[in-house]
């Protein structure tokens, strides 16, 4: 009786691969290290390891380079030579929700376009608007619970536990006692409505500064007889000129060339004012057709594709994915366009938004937290020791 008891509860084992990892945490015994701390929950199981499987997609992401494939019988003279090969790097496309600009996140977020560590960023119209407003007045810190009848009074927007102002004094704090003079939508209103006349006015007469028309824009830029004709990425482009300051993503990405594409850039505070403008100034066209074509040949030009996903999704073939979110799949809403949105990487191999011989992963969890620990671990950590290295050369 004993044994069949015993059977019925203890089933023998199969061998353990020889290979297997086993779950091991950080000892803080050791002190505190928090980079050994951060490379330990590769081993500590549940979503620490899945962000520990993340820190090395992202690093094979930045190590592969044209030298790793066998050379073509067909490929360019000039990419035969092993050096030259090397420096032919993976494409990184960077996707992100407008909640991340609107906290603290954004600075994670420029620091990577500041220093060329991404080449090509797909993000929602809040997440253009939240950074250039940022650059005029402050968001603040608030609660989750603060009911928004009183705020929506006080002429308060709230996002999450972080307050935005429209134009009022804003006499609120923990504490209740500070009041701050704040003006955040209304300055933004102000700042863009002159860039949108000149734009229209460039549209009309062709009267646009060639220095500005680089590689990046000729390709989203359409030419007609009457003049230009914007598409959201230019139009992105040039207020990354117009805000002229580094606290601002757009800015760098300004200065470094870095495709912005934002396929429902109306969708925001911007759609409202290019709206009221258009009964001031009407003729402004944005052209999303020229940008569908402008980010499709930018994958398909590229030998190698990677992309960094915090809750947002973005176009076929990726040989690199990592996706950072809370949602699940449960409730079918990742069907079509927003497949790599919220499922796991797998059903976006079936819909071939991931390559079927890649090794996507994704990380359960806030991105507000996990995502600054990541670039920490892998895009921050190659750059300091980079310019470590070059000083003491």
């Amino acid at each position: 009786m004993t044994e069949i008891a015993q059977d019925a509860v203890l089933v023998n084992s199969d061998p353990m691969d020889p290979e297997a990892v086993k779950v091991q945490g950080y000892d803080f015994n050791q002190g505190v290290d928090h980079d050994k701390l951060l490379e330990s929950f590769l081993t500590t199981g549940f979503q620490a390891t899945n962000f520990g499987l993340a820190v090395k997609e992202v690093e094979r992401m930045l190590d592969w380079s044209l030298a790793d494939d066998p050379i073509a019988e067909d490929e360019d003279d000039d990419l035969k030579d092993i050096e030259a090969r090397k420096n032919v790097k993976a494409k990184i496309f960077l996707g992100y929700t407008s909640n991340m600009i609107s906290s603290g996140v954004r600075e994670t977020i420029r620091f990577l376009v500041q220093h060329k560590m991404v080449d090509v960023i797909v993000t929602t119209a809040g997440g253009i608007e939240e950074d250039f407003i940022k650059c005029m007045a402050e968001t603040y810190i608030g609660d989750f619970s603060l009911p928004g009848r009183s705020l929506r009074r006080k002429g308060i927007n709230r996002i999450g536990n972080l307050l935005v102002p429209n134009d009022v004094s804003m006499k609120w704090h923990l504490d209740a006692t500070h009041d701050v003079q704040c003006q955040n939508y209304i300055k933004f209103e102000h700042w863009l409505m002159p860039i949108l006349d000149t734009m229209v006015k460039e549209q009309k007469t062709r009267e646009h500064d060639p220095q500005e028309i680089t590689l990046f824009l000729l390709s989203t830029l359409i030419f007609h007889d009457q003049g230009e004709c914007w598409s959201p990425s230019s139009m992105i482009h040039r207020l990354g000129k117009e805000i002229d300051n580094p606290d601002s993503v757009y800015y760098w990405a300004y200065k470094n060339n870095i495709p912005v594409f934002c396929p429902a850039i109306t969708d925001g505070s911007i759609g409202d004012m290019i709206y009221f403008h258009s009964y001031k100034t009407p003729g402004l066209v944005l052209d999303i057709v020229a940008d569908i074509r402008a980010i499709n040949k930018s994958a398909q030009n590229a030998r190698h594709t990677g992309m960094v996903i915090i809750g947002g999704g973005l176009r076929n073939g990726a040989d690199h994915a990592v996706f950072i979110n809370t949602a699940q799949e449960f409730d079918g809403s990742d069907a079509g366009l927003l497949v790599t949105i919220r499922a796991r990487p797998d059903e976006a191999v079936s819909w071939g938004k991931i390559r079927m011989d890649a090794s996507p992963v994704k990380v359960y969890g806030e991105a507000s937290i996990l995502f600054p620990l990541l670039v920490a671990q892998t895009f921050a950590k190659r750059h300091h020791r980079t310019r470590k290295d070059d000083a003491s050369s």
